[in-house]
């Protein structure tokens, strides 16, 4: 019975993990789409549709006031703003073909010819307590404006990601590196090459937490790998570390040359450093440091995301060690189940992540978009429209695959 009540407790604890990750992603998307749909209003964008996830619409309804139609969907894995005119092909022919489609076609109404109004009549009266949408179509706007609609989506992302790491930095503390164990024997004062003198005191100690190597501030593992990648056994590497609550520099002697391979090389940095292993334990910080390591942190955050695809790109990191949707919301579902400051860290670097993604120069995605516009911009004409439209469209298929692919990789390996 016992053993029953702890199965049943941690499936639901699982189970909740889960349905919490899906709802960060849902909410990373929903706020995306929310920046282009302020940027659109303010600018004076004609928009039809606003829809939370894809698929079948669980729920929808048009505003009264904007003849906007706002839609919660089944797929809870994505969303858009619905901008009139945005995947249109430039032509004229095109133009009355939207007029002459059904505005509110989810408004119809079924009456009965008995004398009565005929069903026509029924459908205009229903659609005329609706008003059209007001505003310009997406591709009559200037470019400029078309601009910072599109990259309005991943502002809001970002700024989403450094609220919850200034609320992870001000209510827990900032994550930093504590030393659990040496490879071998606690390291002891030795020779040097340097002129500094080595001495029991200040050697790397077991319970030290770690804030800066060699004169850098140290947020992130990656961090650790930057700063000693290429250093040579035997090194005298300085350490700024908090121990029983003060700050001190230490010197941490290097057991192995530090050749990292890639950003998920972590056996080689700690073999390196000659810990077995070390955990991220928060500190507390000033007010003003909150926000200012909290800015660091994020563009950290977007470094890291950044050199993972170029690590891709060039073959020093493998495939499998990206992840799609489903990767995504089992990282974040373990995260959840570790504590609020796991949590947290890994939001945030879904929001960065996303915003940061965005704007790549990849077709579909909203960097690519602002190339167009550029080019437009300077060309003093568009792109030929139909083009544009194969080329993102060939996007979403290269994008949807390769999501379904890294998370099959990552079921089956």
């Amino acid at each position: 019975m016992v053993l029953n009540s702890l199965l049943i407790a941690a499936f639901m604890k699982s189970v909740g993990g889960v349905l919490l990750a899906i709802l960060i992603l849902l909410a990373m998307v929903t706020i995306h789409e929310f920046g282009h749909y302020v940027a659109g209003k303010i600018l004076n964008f004609k928009i039809t549709e606003f829809s939370v996830g894809f698929g079948p619409a669980l729920f929808k309804k048009r505003s009264k006031k904007s003849g906007e139609l706002f839609a919660l969907r089944l797929i809870p894995l994505g969303g858009y703003c619905a901008f009139d005119g945005e995947d249109d092909f430039d032509d004229e022919a095109e133009n009355d073909e939207k007029e002459q489609e059904e505005p509110f076609e989810e408004l119809t109404v079924k009456t009965e010819n008995d004398g009565g109004m005929d069903e026509a009549n029924a459908e205009t009266e229903v659609a005329s307590e609706y008003p059209e949408p007001k505003g310009e179509r997406f591709n009559d706007q200037a470019p400029w404006k078309r601009i910072i609609v599109l990259i309005a989506g991943a502002t809001m992302n970002y700024l989403l990601a450094l609220g919850l790491i200034f609320i992870m930095f001000g209510c827990l503390g900032r994550p930093m590196y504590k030393v659990d164990n040496f490879l071998t024997e606690e390291p002891t004062a030795g020779a040097t090459a340097t002129e500094t003198v080595i001495t029991p005191e200040n050697v790397l100690e077991l319970g030290d937490i770690i804030k800066e190597v060699d004169g850098k501030d140290v947020y992130m593992i990656t961090d650790y790998m930057t700063a000693l990648d290429g250093r040579k056994k035997g090194e005298q590497i300085p350490v700024t570390v908090i121990r029983e609550g003060e700050e001190r520099v230490v010197f941490l002697t290097l057991a192995a040359d530090a050749n990292i391979q890639n950003m998920s090389d972590t056996h080689n940095l700690l073999t390196a450093m000659g810990i077995q292993s070390m955990h991220a334990e928060p500190q507390k910080l000033e007010f003003f440091e909150t926000i200012g390591n909290s800015f660091v942190y994020s563009f950290k955050l977007a470094g890291t995301v950044l050199r993972s695809l170029g690590e891709l790109l060039t073959g020093k990191l493998s495939i499998t060690a990206m992840g799609g949707p489903v990767t995504t919301i089992k990282v974040t579902a373990q995260a959840s189940a570790s504590g609020l400051l796991s949590f947290l860290n890994v939001a945030a670097l879904i929001g960065v992540n996303l915003a940061v993604f965005n704007l790549l120069p990849v077709p579909a995605l909203d960097g690519c978009k602002v190339i167009f516009c550029i080019i437009e911009w300077i060309r003093k004409k568009p792109v030929n429209r139909k083009i544009e439209t194969i080329i993102h469209l060939a996007g979403i298929i290269f994008l949807f695959g390769f999501a379904i692919l890294v998370d099959l990789l990552q079921w089956i390996l």
